[in-house]
């Protein structure tokens, strides 16, 4: 007798494929790497091509060892190793991104299953796990020296001015200036003219992305939105600043918000089927992300507000999951 497994609804059908969408999210993440690597210079080119190498090959090697069926047209390797290396300071050395590259796709990714059974976003796991094991490496951000950036030279950050015979300067982040209570140049953050990770400081190219996700509708907004919302007014509420509109613009463009609101946490395995799941999803991510901003010791949260909500969508999904056709849903009693 065959047996019919039946998943959770939606139950519809799309000619998109895993390796068109994967396709979709690398096209969507050039202009914010190109940025980074015109800003910071070739040493954050070699990083990021260091980074998907070693996510592709690691994956490559792990299932013909396996004898898995090789999947190198779905493209979700590459897209990881871009994302890592998107994630890290353009100083960092080469073999950073290869130990993270390794436990992206071998511990969060392979061992559970592959792609489809990671439990969390495996280029965000493998950022936290390089920020446990290497914090002084992973917090030096270091901005090179460009002449024509257009970066003003009485940035609260310390970025530098095309002085001649500077290479770099190692200053604080805008997120790091906001919390000290200081007020970086919201200009220089949405074009990028700041310190941070390769692919992080451009709000404006982060953008262009993400509206090239939601035109291939990839994506939806609804996480996205929710996410920056709550975290808006979480920063109204508990950031001791009241309705600073430059403190507020500056909580949403700096650090990895934006990349993280529209790249990561919209990710397909890690996040909530359910439309009712996406909004409490969105909510938690704000949530989480301004308690680690402001009242932890580190200015940013973005990446470990994403990877704890992950374990907690079957949770939400159970609880957001809409009744069947016809069917009325249980009261508790």
């Amino acid at each position: 007798m065959d047996l019919y497994h039946v998943s959770a609804s939606p139950h519809t059908r799309d000619k998109a494929t895993t390796g068109r969408i994967m396709a979709d999210v690398a096209i969507a993440l050039i202009p914010a790497s190109a940025f980074g690597v015109y800003y910071f210079g070739l040493n954050a080119l070699v990083i990021l091509c260091v980074s998907v190498l070693t996510c592709v090959l690691t994956e490559y090697l792990y299932e013909k060892w396996m004898k898995k069926e090789q999947t190198p047209y779905e493209c979700s390797a590459l897209v990881t190793g871009l994302l890592l290396g998107m994630n890290l300071p353009a100083g960092v050395p080469l073999w950073i991104p290869v130990i993270g590259g390794i436990f992206a796709i071998l511990v969060v990714k392979q061992l559970y299953g592959g792609l489809g059974h990671n439990f969390m976003n495996p280029a965000l796991a493998a950022r936290c796990f390089l920020l446990i094991c290497f914090a002084a490496r992973m917090t030096d951000f270091e901005v090179t020296a460009l002449a024509d950036s257009g970066a003003s030279s009485d940035t609260a950050y310390l970025l530098l001015n095309g002085a001649a015979g500077v290479d770099g300067i190692s200053g604080a982040t805008p997120l790091a200036v906001l919390k000290e209570g200081g007020t970086p140049d919201l200009a220089d953050m949405f074009f990028g003219w700041t310190g941070g990770t390769i692919g992080e400081t451009s709000a404006l190219m982060i953008l262009i992305g993400a509206a090239y996700l939601l035109i291939r509708r990839v994506i939806s907004i609804r996480i996205p939105l929710t996410y920056i919302l709550t975290v808006v007014v979480f920063a109204l509420c508990f950031g001791g600043r009241g309705a600073d509109v430059s403190y507020l613009l500056g909580q949403v463009l700096g650090g990895g918000l934006l990349l993280g609101a529209f790249f990561m946490a919209t990710d397909y395995v890690t996040s909530p089927i359910t439309p009712a799941g996406q909004i409490v999803f969105g909510v938690l991510l704000g949530v989480f992300t301004g308690i680690f901003r402001i009242f932890g010791g580190s200015a940013e949260g973005v990446s470990y507000a994403i990877i704890f909500c992950n374990l907690l969508v079957p949770l939400i999904e159970k609880a957001t999951m809409p009744a069947a056709f016809g069917c009325k849903r249980r009261r508790k009693r």
